[in-house]
């Protein structure tokens, strides 16, 4: 099987279910980032691959498969297949292991800036391309319907990865980096 198609030449691309849209399309935009942030989740999972946090980064890279084949369907007209869907359950999972975490770590007295090891950097990437993937979601979300779950999956997603960044500079030792404003002399 070849890998392209030629379909795409004139800027279209088809969505699950066959209807052709620009590539520039809110929907496209939307998975296209959720794409994208995936590329980040291995990036980090590249960063320290025997971590603890690697095994959830895994599970959350399948899971945005998932917000991906979601987004690319329609709700309307109902798919002639099953299709999965993000739902409850994976957003229940991520604030398990969000309030898991911050049992061990000390609480914020400052606002932080990115940093610390490879993979709290990672992270804290992977977050800021969350927030753009929510930010297309609810643009699409505002224009047709495609159910509450992939932006409150997305939003709980960024909050994961705000305190997996942090948790990873704890396993390792490493304090968070607290802001300070040079223009005050801090």
């Amino acid at each position: 099987m070849k890998i392209y198609t030629k379909t795409g030449d004139k800027g279209s691309t088809a969505l699950f279910g066959g209807r052709r849209v620009a590539k520039d399309d809110l929907r496209i935009e939307a998975y296209g980032t959720v794409d994208e942030l995936n590329s980040f989740i291995g990036l980090a999972v590249a960063q320290a691959p025997d971590s603890p946090l690697s095994s959830p980064l895994r599970d959350i890279a399948a899971h945005l498969f998932t917000l991906g084949a979601d987004l690319a369907t329609p709700l309307s007209p109902p798919p002639r297949y099953a299709i999965p869907r993000i739902d409850d359950s994976q957003i229940n999972w991520l604030e398990s292991m969000i309030d898991d975490y911050e049992e061990s770590l000390p609480p914020l007295k400052s606002f932080i800036v990115p940093g610390g090891t490879a993979l709290a950097a990672a992270l804290h990437l992977a977050r800021t391309v969350c927030r753009r993937a929510e930010r297309r979601t609810v643009a699409l979300a505002a224009s047709e319907d495609i159910g509450s779950a992939p932006v409150r999956f997305l939003n709980r997603l960024s909050d994961y990865l705000f305190v997996a960044a942090r948790y990873a500079n704890f396993l390792a030792g490493e304090d968070d980096i607290p802001w300070r404003n040079p223009a005050a002399g801090q």
